[in-house]
């Protein structure tokens, strides 16, 4: 069974609209769902990754991405744990991309504190202390994989939820320091 997207479905509800009342499709430029980065489709690790003028641009690397699904972690594992194996995907994605840690320009992170079963969900005091927490951990972490005073500006945003099952998410750009090799196309 196929599960529908609120993008699919409100399409869908804007087309019966249409219909019953001899409109034109109201969204009828919408995307079909997964045909287009950043839309409700399945999440692909790297997927709006891309080079730009010598610029890197990296978005939704977290704390499963690179790793198979019977080494994912949970959202009840350990905040530290989440914050680890984010830095080590973005790692990984910046040197495929010719860049360095260093050569990251700015870093846009999202935390979430972990939505399950049988874990309460502190309000108030309690969730400005859970998120402060969370923030602690990842600046003993984060300064970790960076050169002495080379971390980039960064941007820190606690939200309600981040998919895959992470904790964790980093959106930004690094600059090029040295261009991947280019693969051939198929005929050159």
């Amino acid at each position: 069974m196929q599960t529908q997207t609120r993008r699919s479905f409100f399409g869908k509800m804007a087309a019966m609209a249409a219909v019953l009342t001899n409109l034109p499709r109201v969204f009828a430029l919408q995307a079909a769902p997964g045909t287009a980065p950043g839309g409700d489709g399945p999440r692909r690790s790297g997927a709006g990754n891309h080079t730009h003028n010598g610029i890197y641009y990296f978005s939704g690397t977290g704390s499963n991405d690179g790793y198979p699904k019977d080494d994912h972690v949970l959202v009840t594992d350990p905040f530290e744990k989440h914050v680890t194996r984010t830095m080590d995907a973005l790692k990984r994605s910046v040197e495929r991309a010719g860049c360095t840690m260093d050569s990251i320009i700015n870093l846009q992170v999202f935390l979430c504190l972990p939505l399950a079963d049988g874990i309460p969900m502190p309000t108030g005091k309690a969730r400005f202390d859970a998120h402060k927490a969370q923030y602690d951990a990842l600046n003993k972490i984060y300064g970790t994989y960076f050169s002495p005073g080379k971390a980039p500006s960064r941007a820190c945003m606690a939200l309600e939820w981040i998919p895959g099952d992470s904790l964790i998410e980093v959106v930004g750009s690094a600059m090029v320091v040295t261009p991947p090799p280019s693969t051939p196309s198929a005929g050159e």
